[in-house]
Order: structure tokens, then sequence, then C-alpha cells
């Protein structure tokens, strides 16, 4: 199976079991916003936690019918987190959602030892872009969550993103492990590490995909770069997902294919129990809207 477009993941999503989506303070006019456009799509059934008559408040603002929808009231905005993570603990949720609290007291919860959603030892950032100069969606990995990670964590980020696409259906997601260029240099750690993740997943230690790197993000993503470079590769030119070396690179390639390259983006965090879904402010309607639907098209 290959994912042509964002369109494919709302089919996906739609022909799943409605997926139970709780979102933590949720009182957040965009969030609001997004929640409702996937209720109306029959994507999601929401559970919202945090200050309910701003929820109230702000949904009758944006006509959104919050008759049958569950509100759990708690105006502090990290105690909300923690309802949120235990109502999917209990059973009550699939995916968990980020309002209007900050990044670090949500993901404390979600890593509480005792009674977060811990599976692994990393959470990753994948984003998923559709853009009209590439010929698939494309997901980037780590744009948002760890900073300058080392080679276990890369191994990670690499293992969660691969999950992200078998749990849509691709089953062997071709990962292109990307640096500033195509050759080992021992004087650039990125393409080090690169050259040993292809050679684990030859060796079977990383399974699920097909791994090749060191490749500059030219003949990743352009199979003309790549022949004219004398690139022997089956990722290079078609792959699904692009490994970054950190989060400058893999930040600014977000942005840049969002903001410069005509893109648009659903993301999730791996690595817990449930997909999360975190939003950004910058993020367009569409793509908070897409992150929603991302997650509920995941196994």
């Amino acid at each position: 199976m290959e994912l042509k477009s964002l369109e494919t993941l709302t089919e996906l999503a739609k022909a799943k079991t409605t997926r139970k989506l709780v979102v933590a303070a949720a009182a957040d006019l965009h969030v609001l916003e997004a929640v409702r456009d996937a209720v109306n799509y029959k994507i999601v059934e929401p559970i919202l936690v945090g200050d309910e008559p701003e929820i109230i408040k702000i949904a009758g603002s944006i006509s959104f019918n919050l008759k049958g929808i569950k509100i759990v009231n708690e105006p502090n905005p990290a105690k909300a987190a923690i309802i949120a993570v235990s109502l999917i603990k209990q059973g009550e949720g699939n995916v968990l959602m980020k309002g209007m609290v900050a990044t670090g007291p949500l993901l404390k919860a979600v890593l509480d030892k005792e009674n977060g959603l811990r599976k692994g030892g990393t959470l990753s950032h994948i984003a998923f872009f559709e853009t009209p100069f590439y010929h698939k969606l494309l997901g980037v990995t780590d744009a948002a969550m760890n900073v300058a990670p080392d080679f276990d964590e890369k191994v990670a980020i690499l293992n969660n993103a691969v999950e992200a696409f078998h749990k849509l259906g691709v089953k062997n997601p071709k990962v292109a492990v990307i640096g500033a260029v195509e050759v080992v240099n021992p004087k650039m750690e990125a393409t080090v590490h690169a050259a040993m993740l292809t050679q684990m997943n030859r060796r079977k230690q990383i399974t699920g995909c097909i791994v090749d790197g060191p490749l500059a993000l030219d003949n990743a993503v352009s199979k003309e770069a790549a022949d004219h470079k004398g690139i022997i590769s089956d990722v290079a030119g078609d792959c699904d997902i692009i490994l970054t070396p950190d989060i400058n690179s893999g930040n600014i390639l977000y942005k840049s294919i969002n903001f410069l390259g005509g893109g648009v983006s659903a993301a999730v965090i791996m690595g817990a129990t449930v997909p999360i879904v975190l939003t950004s402010r910058s993020d367009s309607e569409k793509s908070k809207l897409m992150s929603i639907t991302l997650a509920a098209a995941m196994e």
C-alpha cells in the first residue's frame, strides 16, 4: 500500500471504528475548531477535559454542538492533563490531544511510571506531508521532540516512524537517513549514524522497513538526483520516511515544506501506548484537523 495524499488518511479513519479522542485542557479555540470538524466528519468521539464554562463559551462561538459530548471540568491545565491520561489508561480513549496546556506537564503525565502511557523509552514526532513536489505522503522525523538524539535514540525514533506507517497499512516503508552529504565522513556524525542504521537494517537488527543512508536530501527525494550521482538504492527518490540528524534540521525541513514548499502536514507523537496529537498555533486549520485524522486512522 502507498499513501498518496492526506485524503487517504481520511478514508482510512472513516473505515475504522470511531476513535475516542481525549483532549487535555480543551478550552482552546483552535483545538476545539479542529475537534468540531473531526466530529462533523464522524472520525472521533471526543471527551473534553478542562475549564467547562470556557469550553462551552468557545464551542458556542464556533457553532460546535456539545450535545452528547462528555466534559470533565478541571480548570487547572496540568491537572487536566493528568485526568486526560488517566481516562485513556482506564480504556475510555484511543487518542490523546494537547489543548491549552504546556507540552511539559502533558508529557510528564504521559511518562508517569505508574499512571502514564509509557511504552518505550523514547517519544518522537512524525509529520506526514502532502506536497505538490512529491508523488506520495512524505514522513519527516523528528522535528519537535528529541533535540540531539544519540545513536540509540535514533534507532527508537526510526522504529517509532516505521510503526506509524505500519499502523496505516504500509508494510515495508522506505527510510532515508539524511545528512549534508551521501558519503560517510567520520567528521560528520550524522553520516556515520546513517551508515550504522543501514547496516543494522541489512542484518535484520532493524526490521519492517528498508533503510538507506547517508543520503543528502536531494537524492533522498529525487531519483534523477540520485542517478546523476550514481547512487543505486531502493530508497533514493522514493522514500516514505526522512530521518533527520537533529531537531534543528528536522524543524527547518518541517517548516520549509509547510511554508515554502506548498505542503500541508499531519503530525503525531509516537512511542506511547496511544498516538498523541500536539498541534502548533502556526499550523493551518487543515493541518490540525488532519493530525486528528492521522491519529484516528491508526490501528
